[in-house]
């Protein structure tokens, strides 16, 4: 395995870091450095290991928030004290919004990767991504964690599910539906990141068996870790940038860059 393959790998890593937070959509966009640089890998293993890495990101900077409401959503069910009713029932609704894509996902995923995989596809869908944060960029919503209805979080996890198909951004797709829903840009944002989280380590529980077996495991030690090391900085980084970018309500420059990037892959690729 040579100093090129490894980078190769890294590179993989850091475009999976700095574009899974952010509403570009990161699958989409390591096909797109697959065909550039002519990267090809075989299997889903190695697509869960770099998202593994997102995840640890993402719940070390939620890690407050998760663990209160762990712990509520526990505390309720053994003990019914009032206080920790909010969290129980948002707890509720996340299982509830994440069965979509985890049905789709555990079905379908392969099928769906597969037939979706081309870059006409991957522009087009980025193009539909850039519609539907341009419609949301002014939007400012009234609803809290405390207004969150059964209804609203079941459609955010409807289109976390349309996010199986490469080029539509899964963070785009539940935090466009939560504004349009009257969301505020910090409640949509929490839990749209809440959502990643089942999903992905169901992904990664799938997987473990393939990656364990792989026959080529050994050889490919060094790049996945350098993969996963570039996968698991990035995304801290990128997340803490996406905050700020939503406090600020600035996703309009979103929407021009998947512009940019869907035409590109339109004309180009």
């Amino acid at each position: 395995m040579d100093f090129w393959e490894v980078l190769k790998y890294a590179l993989l890593g850091l475009i999976q870091g700095i574009t899974e937070p952010i509403p570009v959509s990161s699958s989409g966009h390591l096909i797109i450095v697959e065909r550039l640089f002519g990267i090809h890998i075989e299997g889903m293993s190695f697509e869960v290991l770099v998202n593994t890495a997102s995840l640890l990101a993402i719940v070390w900077i939620y890690r407050k928030d998760l663990s209160k409401l762990i712990i509520s959503f526990f505390r309720y069910i053994a003990k019914r004290e009032t206080r920790d009713y909010a969290d129980f029932r948002m707890g509720l609704y996340l299982i509830l919004a994440t069965i979509p894509a985890a049905v789709l996902g555990y079905l379908y995923s392969d099928a769906i990767g597969d037939l979706f995989k081309g870059m006409t596809t991957i522009g087009i869908a980025l193009l539909v991504t850039a519609l539907a944060l341009w419609i949301i960029r002014n939007l400012r919503g009234k609803k809290g964690d405390k207004d969150l209805s059964l209804r609203d979080t079941f459609l955010v996890g409807l289109t976390q599910a349309i996010a199986l198909i490469p080029g539509i951004s899964r963070s785009g797709s539940t935090i466009v539906t939560a504004m349009l829903l009257g969301w505020k840009q910090e409640t949509a944002l929490k839990f749209s990141f809440f959502l990643y989280i089942p999903v992905s380590v169901g992904g990664m529980i799938l997987t473990a068996k393939d990656l364990v077996n792989d026959p080529q495991i050994s050889q490919l030690l060094l790049p996945y870790a350098a993969a996963f090391l570039c996968s698991l900085v990035a995304t801290y980084f990128a997340l803490k940038w996406f905050m700020n970018i939503m406090a600020k309500g600035n996703l309009a420059v979103f929407s021009i860059y998947c512009v940019i990037a869907g035409l590109s892959v339109l004309i180009f690729l």
